[in-house]
């Protein structure tokens, strides 16, 4: 990993090589596909924060943050949630650190907005994120959205990832 990484946002200019983006086949059943997630983002642009993530010139994963938003009826706590949505590293550059970077930058992005809680879900599964967020210092609540976990990180806690 370089130190040439950033997040842009979606321009006119992108938006087609975000679209051709794809994770490994087998991850497929874990994250929607990204035009997907800009379609998601165009219908909610009050609470959809999506940005592409670059190495220098070369684009490897897609993230997209929520901002006070609250999630499906059944979720014990009513409190708003900020948190990750959307998270898709290019099959070709995982494990090179650019998912821990996309994350630190939506981290920093909700307590620049004042949050100091992350809220994640993901589907449960062999070959799934859950233990990219575990490792990364993310808690189940003990809830679900649909069939997903809900997982949160304490912004306000040290934590073993320094997020």
């Amino acid at each position: 990993m370089t130190t040439a990484l950033r997040l842009e946002k979606i321009t006119p200019e992108n938006v087609l090589d975000a679209c051709k983006l794809t994770v490994r086949p087998d991850q497929e059943r874990f994250v929607a596909p990204v035009a997907r997630s800009l379609a998601e983002a165009y219908a909610r642009p009050e609470t959809a924060w999506p940005r592409l993530v670059f190495d220098g010139d070369r684009l490897v994963g897609f993230v997209m943050a929520f901002f006070d938003i609250s999630f499906a009826p059944e979720c014990e706590d009513p409190r708003p949630r900020s948190g990750l949505w959307r998270l898709a590293i290019a099959a070709g550059e995982q494990g090179k650190g650019y998912g821990r970077f996309a994350v630190e930058a939506v981290c920093e992005e909700i307590r620049r907005r004042g949050g100091t809680r992350v809220t994640v879900t993901w589907v449960p599964g062999a070959d799934g994120p859950e233990e990219f967020y575990l490792r990364l210092g993310f808690q189940p609540t003990g809830e679900k959205a649909e069939d997903e976990i809900i997982g949160e990180l304490d912004l306000t806690a040290e934590g073993p990832t320094g997020l």
